[in-house]
């Protein structure tokens, strides 16, 4: 199918583009993905493909110059997780009920962001974008609030981020969605990488990660992130083939009764599907 996008110079150009919203473009079977691309180096400018949007059945979708989806917002309801790549990736949820710091690493359409700034209202909340582009179109076409006491969206690479000893357990969640405009893998997939994310996390800290399971970057991200954490569960797979990685700093307990619980009153107050979450999490330990 053909749609009319238009990148933030307003320029159209005619490509085409999935309907079903989680996939990331024509062929079933991609991952919707984020925002960062790789540091450039010291002393470089990181070169960025161009930021382009487009609109189908009353949903916004971002992309980087290609027909790979980004990120996604429904217009009509700006505050909502389109994307069910994006609501698995709240899966921490289930064993988190306050957290007082969240941290976004790839900020996409600002969704994710959007949905923990609203839904944690004791919460600060840090998003990190290399692409400056990328911050001015979620403020001017994904309705992403201005930076205030609560709300802080740096521009600044992933890496560079977790490493920085200031960050040391700091936060309760970080939440990762790190792609470039080829869509791969994750653009930070290293061992280094995940243990500076383990620092970053305070004590019984939840990192979860978007990750493609029908691609060769998979197992390299899986093993590398069971290197450094105490427990990783995946949830089944979405099907566009996206998987969410819950990766605990601290092995937790599995009640499944208590998780029940918990997933009926996070549907209760925000809708997510979170009752699939606890069927996943129980298939995927169970297969184990």
């Amino acid at each position: 199918m053909l749609i009319k996008r238009k990148s933030i110079e307003k320029e159209e150009s005619s490509r085409p583009a999935t309907k079903r919203a989680v996939a990331g473009r024509a062929s079933p079977r991609q991952p919707a993905t984020g925002s960062s691309a790789p540091a450039a180096g010291a002393g470089r400018k990181p070169k960025f493909a161009p930021v382009t949007l487009s609109e189908l059945d009353g949903v916004r979708y971002l992309h980087f110059g290609t027909e790979w989806v980004q990120g996604a917002m429904r217009i009509r309801k700006p505050d909502w997780l389109e994307l069910e790549y994006a609501q698995q990736m709240m899966a921490w949820m289930l064993f988190m009920v306050d957290p007082k710091r969240i941290a976004q690493l790839g900020l996409g359409t600002a969704a994710l962001t959007k949905f923990c700034y609203r839904a944690f209202p004791d919460a600060k909340v840090t998003a990190v974008e290399l692409n400056p582009a990328v911050i001015t179109v979620c403020a001017s076409m994904f309705q992403l609030p201005p930076n205030d006491e609560r709300l802080s969206v740096i521009e600044m690479d992933a890496f560079d981020f977790v490493n920085d000893p200031a960050h040391d357990r700091s936060f309760d969640v970080l939440q990762v969605d790190l792609y470039d405009a080829t869509a791969k893998g994750p653009v930070l997939d290293s061992v280094e990488f995940y243990r500076a994310c383990n620092t970053c996390l305070a004590t019984n800290g939840i990192m979860t990660v978007n990750l493609f399971g029908d691609h060769p970057s998979f197992a390299r991200n899986l093993k590398a992130m069971k290197f450094v954490f105490d427990e990783v569960i995946c949830l089944p797979e979405v099907h566009d083939g996206n998987v969410v990685a819950i990766c605990f700093k601290a092995r937790p307990t599995l009640d499944f009764t208590a998780l029940a619980t918990r997933a009926a009153q996070i549907v209760s107050a925000t809708k997510l599907p979170a009752k699939s979450w606890v069927k996943g999490i129980r298939e995927t330990t169970a297969a184990s």
